[in-house]
């Protein structure tokens, strides 16, 4: 396949675990030499899976992109609450979950199926007074925010290993998963938290046709060999 890059391109990335949405844009940016990259749709640090990254005239469709449905599997941890919702930070309360089964989880998922409100998770980018709201909360600091309407079209629970919870998750743009792990700890009472994200789809574009960065340097080498031996 050939690639444009500085025309435009809808670029499939697979995001490595512990790098953040800028990284990947920022390391794209570099390899290809194209100014014009930018990406359709946050991934947090701790979930890897499908990035959208678009380059030259496709940037124009960014928000078209990030506002399709999106599909996730993952792990929650139950009976562990941690102030970020995930394994960002360290574990503040931890309670008995030899009570939960996996019929009991199967059934508090399936409450959360449907157009619900859900509050984002005070260590997340949301504005709050001109400010991020994850900055106001590593500096300890507390703010209030408001509940958002989003659509979980499917919530999964695939299995039960001890205190993990296997799902797979189809929702709606701007659907944190953090707070649905979160979520349906409160509604389990015993607490719980986000322990593995992959981002699987994004509308009709899916993980297992992504690119790997290796990809993006391997194609942009030789990119630049063909230009050489055409000189």
């Amino acid at each position: 396949m050939e690639y444009d890059f500085a025309a435009g391109e809808i670029l499939l990335i697979n995001k490595p675990l512990d790098w953040t949405s800028f990284d990947v844009v920022k390391k794209v940016r570099n390899t290809i030499r194209v100014k014009k990259v930018g990406h359709a749709g946050t991934l947090d640090p701790l979930a890897s899976g499908l990035l959208i990254l678009c380059t030259g005239k496709y940037t124009k469709r960014i928000d078209e992109i990030q506002g399709q449905e999106k599909e996730y599997t993952g792990t929650i941890r139950l009976g562990e609450i941690t102030p970020s919702y995930d394994r960002e930070t360290e574990v503040t309360e931890s309670k008995d979950i030899s009570h939960i089964t996996g019929e009991s989880v199967k059934a508090a998922a399936a409450e959360f199926v449907g157009t619900i409100e859900q509050v984002p998770p005070i260590y997340s980018a949301v504005q709050v007074d001109g400010k991020r709201a994850y900055d106001l909360a590593r500096k300890g600091k507390s703010a209030e925010l408001k509940p958002r309407s989003i659509t979980i079209k499917a919530f999964d629970v695939i299995a039960m290993e001890g205190a993990e919870v296997h799902f797979r998750v189809v929702c709606s743009k701007g659907t944190y998963i953090r707070s649905l792990a979160h979520d349906l700890g409160q509604n389990l009472g015993c607490g719980a938290h986000l322990s593995s994200l992959v981002r699987t789809r994004i509308g009709d574009y899916l993980l297992k046709d992504a690119l790997t960065i290796e990809n993006i340097q391997e194609i942009r080498k030789k990119q630049i060999a063909a230009d050489e031996s055409n000189s």
